[in-house]
């Protein structure tokens, strides 16, 4: 061990530059280089799709939620977190110009 540049101690071969980790590269161009992919003319996006049309025609109901949420949007759901079913009345508003009085 060695001594460090505030006095602690260091691991021989350590130069104590922690510094910034480095930054990863983005995520949307990961996807588009991996899903982009062909194999036999088939990108690997669309060898993923008709995989899952392949599990869910075979009955696998999470491969066919999956298709269809993304085909289509997920189904509306109605969830009321602040009335407990009570009818909530909500004010009209009315806006009205003022005269000038000057």
């Amino acid at each position: 061990m060695r001594e460090g540049r505030n006095g602690g101690k260091l691991r021989s071969g350590g130069t104590g530059a922690g510094g910034r980790p480095k930054k990863l590269p983005s995520l949307d161009i990961i996807m588009a280089n991996v899903m982009g992919q062909e194999k036999d003319g088939i990108t690997a996006a669309e060898a993923i799709i008709m995989k899952l049309r392949e599990m869910a025609t075979k009955g696998d109901i999470k491969a066919a939620q999956l298709l269809l949420d993304r085909g289509y949007g997920k189904a509306k759901q109605n969830i009321d977190i602040t009335t407990q079913g009570e009818k909530v009345t909500i004010p009209t508003i009315i806006f009205t110009k003022d005269e000038d009085k000057g």
